[in-house]
């Protein structure tokens, strides 16, 4: 269960952090369920609200119903999505699981709507394949960085681009765009993907070696015994 909660905040994390501001010796996080705060606020169920709204936008995308709806589905989201962290401030009911679940419902109903458009035809299944793989080795990764570098790995620009491209190839196959102009939002956001995944993997093991050097710098500067001394135990 710990291990589900801190990929969970890292997940908060990379929504929140300021992608030009690299966390770096920063003590991470420690998330349990005592220290996430009260669960049932205002704005929390607010925030949980956008995954009823995702049922009925998932059937009509899935089932090319009304694109008018869809629409005002989504909008009804995105003001959900905008109103829970203020009313959470006006209120003084901001919480860490708002920080958790805010973001947590955005991938679910996010990955809900890829999946649908999937299961209609107009995302092929590599395309999502890869974006599930690449987000998955980068949140393990990020773990691992929090965990073994004491640091709270921030998004990357080029991380946001591709999260940009990835919406903008949603919304073409949404709005049913002609086929070369879907081709090429799928192959500038998979070429996008796996460019921010390489930036990432460049990261995780700059972080890593940095926290091997500070590691072995540390065993360095701790005080050794002086083998010539020894404990006179027979006066």
């Amino acid at each position: 269960m710990r291990d589900v909660i801190t990929a969970l905040a890292y997940l908060a994390i990379q929504s929140v952090v300021d992608p030009m501001e690299p966390n770096r010796n920063t003590e991470p996080p420690k998330y349990t369920i005592a220290t996430l705060g009260r669960f049932w606020t205002g704005p929390n169920v607010l925030t949980l609200s956008r995954l009823v709204l995702v049922i009925p936008l998932v059937v009509l995308v899935a089932t090319r119903g009304s694109l008018y709806w869809i629409l005002i589905l989504t909008f009804i989201a995105a003001g959900t999505d905008w109103f829970d962290g203020r009313l959470a401030r006006w209120s003084h009911t901001v919480s860490d699981w708002g920080k958790v679940l805010d973001p947590l419902v955005d991938k679910i109903g996010a990955g809900a709507i890829v999946l649908a458009l999937v299961w209609r035809g107009d995302i092929p299944l590599w395309y999502v394949a890869i974006l599930a793989t690449r987000d998955l080795l980068v949140v393990l990764g990020g773990i691992r960085i929090g965990r073994q570098a004491g640091v709270v790995p921030s998004s990357i620009v080029a991380g946001k681009l591709a999260v940009t491209s990835v919406a903008v190839t949603v919304l073409a196959a949404l709005l049913e765009a002609d086929p070369p102009v879907m081709r090429f939002c799928l192959i500038a956001s998979t070429v996008l993907l796996v460019y921010s995944f390489l930036r990432y993997v460049g990261r995780y093991f700059s972080l890593m070696r940095m926290a091997r050097r500070e590691a072995a710098g540390a065993s360095d500067e701790m005080p050794v015994a002086d083998p010539t001394l020894r404990h006179n135990t027979g006066s």
